[in-house]
C-alpha cells in the first residue's frame, strides 16, 4: 500500500479545490478541442444531421490542453474530434464503417457498436472476435441494423475508450414512434483523467483509496456515536476494519482527478441546448465515462422516460434517474417558462459533476445545485447485515457472513407467468480463490433507487418502473438456468466472475444457440458494476409479466443483489461479458460467451 505524506495531502487537497472552484476548459493548441458540429456549445438538434449508410472513422492522435496547460496525455480522437462524430443511421439498412487506425505506436485500435445485435466477426473486440486494427489499416464494418434507438461506440483496445475514443449512435426506427417530440439533442457524458488512465489504474491498483479524500473522520465517529450508540458504532467500525474496507470507497477514481464533460465540454463551459417555451425536446442521454456512474436531475422541469438502451419503455414520470457507465436513457422534457434550466450530472459519490443548459437562447445559464453530501454505505447496503453483530459477540464466522439482517422478507421479482424459477446457485469458490466477501443470502434490489437516491422527495427512476413497449421477440419457456457470481478483492484491486480473473478463467461460458436461459447475476463486492453482454439482450425480470419484461444491453447490479435476466442467444460466436468499469475489466471482471 502506498504512503501519502501531511504535504502530499495537502497539495492534493488545494488541486482538488482549485478544479471544482475554478472550473475546466478543455481545448487544443488553436483553442477548443475541435468537436463535431452536434457537440458544439450551443447544441444543435438532431433533425439537422442526415442520416448515413456509410461513415469513414479515423482514430488519431489530438493534443490536449486543460486549464491553460498542455497535457502530457494526447487525445485518442476520431475524425479529429472528442467525442467522436455522431453517427445516425436508419433501421433495416445495411451499413459499412470503415474505421482507420492512425495510432501508429500502438499494437492495435478497434471499435466496438455498443448494444448492436451483429455477428460475432464486427463486434469489434480484439482477441476474441477480431485481431484488432493495426496501425496504418482499415477495418471495414458491414452489417445490417436489426434495431432502432439511441446507442454508442467506442474502443475496446487498451484505454483507448478514456482518452477519447468514443461517440454517440443513433439509429432512426422505420415505424413512427408513439411519443412526439419538437426537438432532438444527444447527451453524452464522460470522464477525462489527468494523469491518464495508465498512471490513474497504477495508481489505484498500489492504493484503492488513492483519489478518495472523502474518508470518515474523527468527528464521524464522535457524530455517529451521538445518534447510533457508542457500542453499535465501534462494532461497525470493527466490521469494516475487519473486512478491510470503507464504507465511502464509493468511486475508485472521483473528481479529485476526474474532470466530467457533457458533449466533450466542461462545466464551465456549458455545453447549451435551445428550445422554444412549450416545445417538447427529447435529451438521448448515454453514459460514455471510463468509470463514473452519474445521477442525472433538470431542476424545476419533470422528466418522462421512454427508451432504455435504445428499446421503448412504457413512459415513466420521473424527476431523477441514476445512469451508470455504458446505459442510455432516453427523457422528454416540455420546458414551458421562458428560462433557463440546469442539465446536472452529479456524481454517485458526489465529488463532481458534469453540466450544461436547456434554454431558450443562448449566453444563458440557470442556478446550478450545490453537490448533495456524500453518501455512506452500511453493512446491510453491501450485503453484510449481522456483521456488527458478530464482531460485538468476539466471534467472526465468515461462513455466515451475509446472512443476519440481509435475508430479504421482500416479494419476488420473478416473472409472474413463467413457474419454477430455481434461483442462484450458492457460490462455493475453488480451493485458492478468496473473495474478500460472499453473500449468502443476496436480496431483489430491482425496486430501490440505489446508494445515495430515494430521500430527496422526488421520483426516482428504478429498473423495477421499467415496462418494455416493445414486441416481445423470445419464448416464455425457460431451457435452463445459471448463475455468474461477481466477485472482487477491492485491497488487492482484483476483480473476477465466479472468483477468476479473465487470466485464471479455463475456458468460456457456454451459452446454446437460441435458448432461453435464465442468467443469475449475484454481486459479492461492495460496490455497483455494470454488467454487459456483447451480442445479445438481457431482459430483467423485474416482476412484468412476460411480454413487459424490459430489454438491456447493461445491467448495474448493486451490492449484495440478485437480479435474474432472461436471454436468448441468436448469433453464434464468441462474444465478451464484462464489467463496464473500464479499470475492473482490466483488472480481470472480462470473461467470453460461446454461442453453439
Amino acid at each position: 500500500m502506498t504512503e501519502k505524506t501531511e504535504l502530499d495531502t495537502h497539495l492534493n487537497r488545494r488541486r482538488f479545490i482549485q478544479k471544482m472552484s475554478a472550473g475546466v476548459f478543455v481545448t487544443s493548441l488553436g483553442g477548443l478541442l475541435p468537436r463535431p458540429s452536434w457537440a458544439d456549445v450551443v447544441g444543435k438538434s438532431l433533425a439537422d444531421l442526415d442520416i448515413r449508410r456509410r461513415y469513414d472513422l479515423n482514430i488519431g492522435y489530438m493534443p490536449f490542453i486543460l486549464n491553460g496547460k498542455k497535457e502530457s496525455v494526447k487525445a485518442t480522437a476520431i475524425n479529429g474530434t472528442v467525442p467522436g462524430p455522431l453517427l445516425r443511421l436508419r433501421e433495416g439498412d445495411d451499413v459499412e464503417l470503415n474505421v482507420t487506425n492512425s495510432l501508429m505506436d500502438t499494437k492495435h485500435s478497434s471499435i466496438h457498436w455498443h448494444g448492436l445485435i451483429v455477428p460475432y466477426n464486427m463486434d469489434g473486440v480484439p482477441g476474441v472476435s477480431f485481431k484488432g486494427i493495426p496501425p496504418g489499416e482499415t477495418f471495414k464494418y458491414r452489417f445490417k441494423l436489426q434495431q432502432a434507438g439511441t446507442y454508442w461506440y467506442h474502443s475496446h483496445s487498451g484505454f483507448q475508450e478514456q482518452t477519447g475514443t468514443y461517440g454517440p449512435l443513433v439509429i432512426e426506427p422505420r415505424q413512427k414512434e408513439p411519443f412526439k417530440y419538437d426537438r432532438d439533442y444527444t447527451v453524452l457524458l464522460s470522464d477525462w483523467t489527468s494523469d491518464g488512465p495508465d498512471a490513474a489504474f497504477r495508481n489505484v491498483t498500489m492504493d484503492d483509496g488513492y483519489y478518495n479524500f472523502q474518508q470518515r473522520t474523527v468527528f464521524d465517529f464522535v457524530r455517529d456515536a451521538k445518534e447510533r450508540g457508542l457500542k453499535s458504532t465501534v462494532a461497525d467500525r470493527l466490521a469494516w476494519g475487519k473486512m478491510r474496507m470503507s464504507p465511502v470507497d464509493l468511486a475508485d477514481v472521483t473528481g479529485f482527478e476526474y474532470t466530467y464533460l457533457m458533449n466533450g465540454n466542461s462545466p464551465e463551459s456549458n455545453w447549451t441546448a435551445l428550445f422554444n417555451p412549450g416545445e417538447t425536446v427529447r435529451l438521448r442521454f448515454i453514459n460514455g465515462a471510463g468509470m463514473s456512474t452519474f445521477d442525472v436531475r433538470i431542476p424545476g422541469l419533470d422528466m418522462k422516460v421512454v427508451m432504455v438502451d435504445g428499446k421503448q419503455v412504457k413512459p415513466v414520470d420521473i424527476h431523477e434517474f441514476r445512469i451508470s457507465v455504458a446505459e442510455t436513457y432516453d427523457v422528454l422534457v416540455t420546458p414551458k417558462k421562458d428560462q433557463p434550466f440546469t442539465i446536472f450530472a452529479e456524481s454517485l459519490d458526489r465529488s463532481g459533476y458534469a453540466r450544461g443548459t436547456l434554454s431558450p437562447q443562448e449566453g444563458l445559464m440557470a442556478e446550478i445545485p450545490k453537490l448533495r453530501p456524500r453518501p455512506v454505505r452500511t453493512l446491510e447496503d453491501i450485503g453484510m447485515g449481522g456483521m456488527d453483530e458478530m464482531m460485538l459477540g468476539g466471534k467472526m464466522d465468515h461462513g455466515s457472513m451475509g446472512q443476519g439482517k440481509m435475508d430479504s422478507k421482500a416479494p419476488s421479482q420473478m416473472t409472474p407467468d413463467i413457474p419454477g424459477p430455481i434461483g442462484p446457485e450458492p457460490f462455493k469458490p475453488e480451493k485458492g480463490i478468496n473473495p474478500a466477501m460472499i453473500i449468502m443470502n443476496p436480496r431483489d434490489r430491482a425496486s430501490e433507487p440505489g446508494i445515495g437516491l430515494g430521500e430527496d422527495g422526488w421520483k426516482v427512476l428504478t429498473y423495477g418502473d421499467l415496462v418494455n413497449a416493445e414486441p416481445q421477440l423470445y419464448s416464455s419457456k425457460v431451457d435452463r438456468e445459471m448463475t455468474i457470481n461477481i466477485t472482487g478483492n477491492m485491497e488487492r484491486y482484483i476483480f473476477s466472475f465466479d472468483g477468476k480473473k479473465y487470466s485464471q478463467h479455463p475456458g468460456p461460458y457456454n451459452f446454446r444457440h437460441n435458448e432461453r436461459l435464465r442468467l443469475w447475476l449475484v454481486n459479492h463486492t461492495m460496490m455497483e458494476h455494470p454488467i454487459h453482454l456483447h451480442g445479445m439482450w438481457m431482459q430483467i425480470e423485474n416482476g412484468q409479466p412476460h411480454e413487459r419484461i424490459p430489454y438491456k444491453h447493461t445491467v448495474l447490479v448493486k451490492p449484495g443483489e440478485k437480479i435474474s435476466t432472461l436471454i436468448t442467444p441468436i448469433e453464434k460466436g464468441d462474444w465478451a461479458f464484462h464489467c463496464h468499469l473500464l479499470y475492473h475489466m482490466e483488472a480481470g471482471m472480462f470473461q467470453v460467451v460461446r454461442v453453439s
